[in-house]
């Protein structure tokens, strides 16, 4: 019997275990414009190496035209970027890291197989544990509610996944349409007639 549960356990905490490993653990960055970090970044926690080895994390509050705002909540180089609101200018955005939450299925999942695991073990603990009553309950309890909780936080550990960001440098007038650059060309070259 306690084989059979035993093995029960290990197969749910393994099939468990097989929904935290994440495929983007060791992908490569994608690249996008600066102009297309608002919409990813803002209101997240944000990680941005710097030049000199200095490494800022805040929340990110808004990408203007020449900077990002954090507010800066840990530093590695604490005299030149300090904690609290800054502007980090935008030549030194290179790359950055981002958390972001999806769903809550891995905290759902985690929860349920954490708490089947916890009823087994401590129903099994309990039985072939001391012949008192009162321990048998208090171990019964503990070992449930251990693996329960232990569940809903290896599951909220799945639901976070990070996402690394290289920023690309935009082409001189990169906003502009192609007909625009050929019109500004052709108004460049007839003023120097």
């Amino acid at each position: 019997m306690c084989s059979v549960i035993a093995r029960i356990g290990g197969l749910a905490l393994f099939a468990f275990g097989l929904g935290l490993i994440r495929a983007d653990a060791s992908a490569e960055p994608a690249e996008i414009r600066w102009n297309e970090l608002a919409t990813l970044i803002v209101g997240h926690r944000v990680s941005i190496p710097l030049a000199g080895g200095v490494v800022v994390e805040g929340d990110a509050l808004s990408v203007r035209d020449q900077a990002l705002m954090l507010d800066i909540g840990r530093t590695s180089d604490s005299r030149q970027y300090p904690k609290g609101q800054a502007a980090i200018p935008r030549e030194s955005v290179t790359e950055l890291r981002f958390v972001e939450h999806r769903g809550s299925g891995g905290r759902i999942l985690g929860t349920a197989v954490g708490a089947l695991v916890g009823l087994v073990v401590g129903g099994e603990i309990a039985f072939r544990g001391p012949n008192s009553e009162a321990v048998g309950i208090s171990t019964f309890t503990a070992s449930a509610v251990a693996c329960t909780v232990a569940g809903y936080y290896a599951g909220k550990s799945s639901d976070r996944h990070s996402r690394w960001l290289r920023i690309t440098r935009q082409p001189t007038g990169a906003g502009l349409p192609s007909s625009g650059i050929r019109k500004l060309t052709e108004v460049s070259a007839a003023d120097t007639r």
